[in-house]
């Protein structure tokens, strides 16, 4: 008999060889499922910090597409250009905020004190139609709604902590995005350097789209925003709407939110209109309704015109989904948000992995 007779066969009739790849590829399959899941867990326990971190990159972006205009603009270098937009953030930010901050801090507290009165102001008037009074039976009580309105704030993701946890968010959403602006590549080389050289071309590219598309949409949206700031407090302010300053501030800073930020603007001037009278309660809808008008027909088009085409579905969606997921500061980020997930969506699986092509600008 031969040597070869005496050493058993493998089980199930495969080679030892065979045997120890397949038990490394299940080791691989197992690990990269491990490594999913704690990603997972990862995001969801330092939801508030990424979320932050993310707000940071929007603001550096933003720092850098202002700062890449002005110095092809004057013919700067773009350090020097960014300082110069520092400095004048500063300076309207500081000017800004000594000729008005009086004003907008007494507006703040009678509109904190106005809610309420106007919220019980409305239930008297329902109460006194029937019908309104049985379409208004499952709303909570104004005392309610007060409260939830202001647990909106602590529990609002990147706001946490109150008005001090807020106003050190935004001190470092405003510095690391200036770091993140000012050393750009410094950043973005250190991701390239974490892909396979031989996809890294491509991930510069889809890289280099992503930061055009934010740029753009930063851009209009802050212009959209400044508009309907000054619009509706001109707007409030003619109809004879008390608080027309700081409620047309909360509408611009709102509008950053598209299709729910316009509402929740609305709702409070609507109130403290109604408690003047069911007519200007009336008009300041309409007034809503058209400067919502124009930014969609108007401004929202030229925005989507340089920027990524979001359907208004999606957006809404991808508004309930991270607004469910991390409360307030997900409503907030989650149309940029969106632009990234669907432009990484188009380049890395529609065009690299189905080959179809996208089309930049869609005829209509």
């Amino acid at each position: 008999m031969s040597e070869h007779s005496d050493s058993p066969p493998p089980p199930n009739g495969a080679s030892a060889p065979a045997q120890r790849t397949l038990m490394k590829r299940v080791a691989v399959i197992d690990g990269i499922g491990v490594l999913f899941f704690l990603g997972l867990a990862a995001v969801w326990f330092a939801a508030d910090a990424l979320l932050l971190v993310f707000a940071c990159i929007l603001c550096a972006v933003l720092f850098y597409e202002l700062s890449r205009m002005l110095a092809q603009r004057f013919h700067f270098k773009r350090k020097r250009a960014l300082a110069l937009v520092v400095l004048l953030l500063i300076a309207v930010i500081g000017l800004g905020g000594w000729a008005m901050a009086p004003q907008i801090a007494e507006q703040s507290t009678k509109l904190a004190e106005a809610v309420p009165k106007s919220l019980q102001q409305l239930q008297s008037f329902v109460n006194e139609y029937p019908l309104l009074k049985r379409l208004m039976a499952g709303m909570p009580e104004p005392e309610q709604i007060v409260k939830q309105m202001s647990s909106m704030v602590p529990n609002a993701g990147l706001f946490f902590g109150g008005v001090v946890g807020a106003l050190g968010n935004v001190v470092i959403i405003l510095f690391v995005g200036i770091y993140f602006a000012a050393s750009p590549r410094l950043y973005t080389n250190g991701i390239i350097k974490l892909v396979p050289q031989s996809k890294r071309p491509r991930a510069r590219e889809v890289q280099q789209k992503i930061g055009e598309t934010l740029g753009s949409w930063l851009l209009g949206k802050a212009m959209s925003m400044l508009i309907v700031g000054i619009v509706t407090s001109v707007g409030l302010s003619v109809l004879g709407v008390p608080l027309a300053l700081i409620l047309g501030i909360i509408a611009g800073l709102l509008d950053f939110v598209p299709y729910l930020g316009p509402i929740m603007a609305g709702v409070p001037a609507v109130l403290i209109a109604f408690s003047i009278s069911p007519d200007l309660a009336l008009y300041t809808v309409l007034l809503f309704v058209g400067v919502q008008l124009v930014e969609g027909y108007v401004l929202q088009p030229l925005i989507e015109s340089r920027a990524v085409d979001l359907p208004p579905a999606l957006t809404i969606v991808m508004q309930l989904i991270f607004g469910t997921i991390f409360g307030f500061a997900g409503v907030a980020l989650a149309t940029p948000l969106a632009a990234v997930i669907k432009v990484l969506v188009q380049m890395l699986y529609v065009e690299d992995v189905l080959g179809d092509r996208i089309e930049e600008k869609k005829e209509t």
